[in-house]
């Protein structure tokens, strides 16, 4: 098994989730379909509740914005009405996030939304976060060299908190410094990784970056990151080209740290 050797200048670790920390049959057969099969009847049951409102008004504002931009959208008005419209209001709701999520949109307004839900559905055990089962014992020993350890992905803090705070190994938490969303920016802008330099408060090329994404990594590159891409079972295949520019690993532990054993 191939290893990719960190520099001695890396201090960071920035990871990301789906097809890197957790495989994407988690969030492809576990994760969207609760949404689906249960965003009805949560709207309902929340529907006058100020955490709930908030998240309707933020879908309502990004609807405008994809009409600013002349954007295609299935449902023209997402709003919270009296309550005589109110079962006209929350089929609303519910065609633009089926329509938002069929089109596997990244907005901060679905991530909201979906991440409140998921938080119910771990609450009560319908929900095991998933890892990969090499990727706690790198991260101890990462953090066992004093390296720092970051997430970011596209789902919500609150939503990677969730997944990593009830997983199957427990709660997960106290292995991670921080956590980023799109909130910082979009994974594929060369700027969000900028900033998140900027925010943790050390330098691009003191950050590795996973991910199984290339557009991601990409964008990483470009601020000037250190990247590795992950290949998954399941993760898009990387061309030749991308296959001889970027180190690769399939397992976490086949990084190995300059000085480490």
């Amino acid at each position: 098994m191939a290893t990719v050797t960190v520099s001695g200048n890396i201090s960071v670790f920035l990871l990301d989730i789906e097809g890197t920390t957790t495989p994407i049959t988690f969030v492809k057969d576990i994760l969207f379909p609760y949404i689906k099969e249960h965003l009805e009847d949560y709207l309902s049951d929340h529907w006058e509740e100020d955490e709930c409102k908030q998240d309707v008004h933020l879908l309502k504002k990004q609807t405008e914005e994809d009409h600013r931009q002349n954007r295609a959208c299935a449902v023209h008005t997402v709003d919270q009405t009296v309550h005589t419209d109110e079962e006209k209001a929350i089929r609303e709701v519910v065609e633009n996030v089926l329509w938002q999520m069929a089109a596997d949109r990244k907005t901060t307004a679905l991530k909201q939304l979906q991440g409140h839900m998921w938080r119910a559905a771990y609450n009560t055990g319908k929900i095991k976060g998933e890892v990969y089962q090499d990727v706690v014992p790198a991260i101890r020993a990462w953090r066992r060299q004093g390296m720092k350890v970051y997430i970011y992905s596209s789902g919500s803090v609150e939503a990677q908190k969730l997944l990593f705070g009830y997983s199957v190994e427990g709660d997960l938490l106290d292995l991670f410094d921080g956590h980023f969303d799109t909130n910082i920016g979009a994974k594929a802008e060369s700027k969000s990784y900028e900033r998140i330099a900027e925010r943790i408060g050390c330098a691009p090329e003191e950050i590795m970056f996973l991910t199984d994404v290339i557009r991601e990594a990409k964008a990483a590159e470009e601020a000037g990151l250190n990247v590795t891409v992950v290949l998954r079972p399941g993760n898009m295949e990387l061309t030749e080209e991308e296959t001889a520019h970027y180190s690769t690993i399939s397992s976490f532990s086949q990084l190995g740290l300059t000085g480490s054993a």
